[in-house]
């Protein structure tokens, strides 16, 4: 890995400032429905735009449906339309995802059939109020689902204008290389952070390759325990938290990463978004990632 080069990165003809905003953390209890108070979630979106995030990150099983609305409603999500008040709005490229479901139980189950993607993208669009999806993912591939297949049909969908860039989530180097015989893939959404690299190899694929990795769980939902010490130094060194440290470390030592934290609190998103200033040194890099 490399020190980043650039704040920004491109995705497809957007330019985007590489700390993003997961609104996962919009909906309710355990992502399902939506939250108690609605509007100080659309007001949490609001905020991240206003302090210069431009990148945004949901689903359509988040609610379901529920954080796309909220996001529309928030009048963060370019629309096309003129006049909307909303500084940023026209700038900020909001990313999606299908082929996921959840069941009363709040069970993630894949659904990769060509049909289901294409209802779905259709859907969301819908909700997003966009005339196209700025950025469509596979949200995980489906093992009773022809993976090649699935990756068509997003080929398919940015071919009749519905969707102007396409990603992947949860896949391996294998499958990216698969998809890519398809389709020009944007960005690869894995989970990665400080305490769990199981995905390198398709971090490094996506750096081979000039693809946007999108690490979710970027600080770890809070698991650092395991680096504490070399984290808590760097932090102190920084008059930093810890979350900050694991944030700036993900910009630091890659220049395809376009970390997602996600929050529900304005205070939290402020927090997350400062770390973005954060300058660590090569040092400090590589001492926290060995």
């Amino acid at each position: 890995m490399v020190q980043n080069q650039s704040d920004t990165f491109e995705i497809g003809e957007h330019t985007v400032n590489r700390l993003g905003f997961g609104a996962m953390r919009l909906c309710g209890e355990n992502i399902i429905g939506a939250p108690e108070d609605e509007e100080a979630a659309r007001e949490v979106a609001r905020e991240a735009v206003d302090l210069g995030v431009d990148f945004i990150d949901t689903a359509d099983s988040y609610g379901p449906g529920t954080s796309e609305r909220l996001l529309s409603e928030a009048g963060v999500v370019d629309t096309g339309a003129t006049g909307d008040g909303r500084p940023g709005a026209d700038d900020a490229l909001v990313a999606t995802k299908g082929g996921l479901l959840r069941n009363p139980d709040g069970d993630w189950l894949p659904l990769g059939d060509p049909d289901y993607l294409r209802n779905a993208a259709l859907a969301s669009k819908d909700r997003l109020g966009v005339d196209s999806i700025d950025l469509y993912q596979l949200h995980r591939p489906d093992p009773d689902a022809d993976f090649e297949e699935s990756v068509a049909t997003l080929g398919e969908l940015k071919d009749d204008g519905l969707v102007d860039n396409v990603g992947l989530s949860n896949v391996s180097v294998e499958q990216l290389e698969t998809a890519r015989d398809h389709v020009e893939v944007a960005t690869v959404q894995n989970e990665y952070n400080l305490a769990n690299r199981e995905h390198q190899d398709v971090l490094d694929a996506c750096e081979d390759a000039g693809i946007g990795f999108i690490p979710y769980f970027p600080i770890g939902a809070g698991d650092l325990d395991g680096k504490a010490a070399v984290v808590d130094e760097v932090a102190e060194a920084h008059d930093a938290s810890r979350y900050q440290v694991a944030l700036a470390w993900l910009l630091g030592s890659s220049d395809v990463t376009l970390p997602i934290p996600g929050t529900s609190s304005i205070e939290h998103l402020r927090e997350n978004v400062a770390a973005s200033a954060i300058d660590l040194s090569d040092d400090e890099i590589a001492r926290l990632g060995e």
